[in-house]
């Protein structure tokens, strides 16, 4: 009778408590970022447990750019890389095995910035000037590379500086010339007294989209089933927050380490919703890739240089493992 009553009473514990009533997969995926406002999508899943709902336990390692994300799957720290395509074009000619399996901001969000005092108007007046970039392996340098060599210009014809994240802070003192960063970073910097600038758009140039997911070709072949759950629940949290961006904006308190202002939170969250749709995944659904547009963008690093071998994006972008609709937030 006592065995009888301790495995019941073992049974109403594991029904009262997630942990034991449920077995999750740990998924973690390597950022690009710290966590910031604009991913509260994977910042809220305490809030909205979309990806539990689907067997994930999520977590999230912050890096200083795309590189980085790469770095940490490729290291084995990261399950999936949140990264930009520049990166992965870059770690591709390194001879990285990699498939590109979710196109998570079809739209391209990178720009140059200058104040207007500076004169720069074209990606040839930032010869022999200072511009800022998030970190060396980051988005918005290789998008600055891409910018120079399109204008015939070269890394060395600037000089580089590292200015981080948040990165308005030494343009605004004067410390660069101009500063390479994203629509969000730009709505930012205006917030924090930036004042009237100059800006290159990287999308009038080619529109190549900010951010992809990306895993191993091992992980692709030998992971599926995990893997379509964990983009499933992805495309979840993205429409979620494409319906709710009030709600989104109002976690970002305090869930993103800079999103104190829920004002400028919302407006974070309505710039990367806008940049998660385009005329593709209107027909196809969140997350599916036009393929031509990534194939244009590596046969443009190939001509400038800025990588040494043909690469075929048939053969390294897959959208088998997205959702075939997507889910009601």
């Amino acid at each position: 009778m006592r065995a009888f009553r301790f495995l019941v009473l073992l049974a109403l514990a594991c029904l009262g408590s997630p942990a034991l009533a449920q077995n999750l997969d740990k998924f973690t995926v390597g950022g690009w970022s710290q966590p910031i406002s604009e991913i509260t999508n994977l910042l809220a899943e305490p809030d909205h447990g979309l990806f539990k709902a689907r067997g994930i336990a999520l977590d999230y390692v912050p890096g200083n750019g795309g590189g980085s994300a790469i770095q940490a799957l490729l290291s084995g720290q990261a399950d999936i890389a949140f990264t930009d395509p520049a990166s992965f074009y870059l770690a591709l000619d390194k001879g990285a095995d990699l498939v590109a399996v979710y196109n998570i901001y079809p739209q391209n969000v990178f720009n140059v910035v200058a104040p207007k005092a500076r004169g720069i108007r074209s990606v040839a007046d930032l010869k022999g000037k200072r511009v800022g970039v998030y970190s060396l392996a980051s988005g918005t340098r290789q998008h600055l590379l891409l910018l120079l060599a399109g204008a015939g210009l070269k890394e060395s014809d600037v000089t580089v500086e590292v200015t981080g994240l948040l990165n308005f802070a030494p343009l605004i003192q004067g410390q660069v010339d101009a500063t390479a960063a994203t629509d969000t970073g730009l709505l930012v910097g205006r917030a924090k007294g930036l004042g009237e600038v100059d800006v290159i758009a990287v999308r009038d140039h080619l529109n190549l989209p900010s951010d992809i997911f990306v895993v191993t070709r091992k992980d692709y072949e030998a992971r599926k089933p995990l893997l379509t759950r964990f983009l499933a629940a992805y495309r979840d949290s993205a429409a979620w927050m494409i319906a709710k961006p009030d709600e989104a904006a109002r976690l970002a308190v305090t869930r993103a380490i800079n999103g104190r202002d829920e004002a400028i939170n919302r407006e974070v969250i309505r710039l990367r919703n806008a940049s998660s749709v385009s005329p593709t995944t209107a027909r196809e659904g969140l997350g599916h890739f036009d393929p031509a547009i990534l194939q244009q963008g590596a046969d443009l690093f190939r001509s400038l240089g800025l990588v040494s071998r043909p690469l075929d994006m048939g053969q390294v972008v897959k959208s088998d493992l997205i959702p075939a609709r997507e889910a009601t937030p």
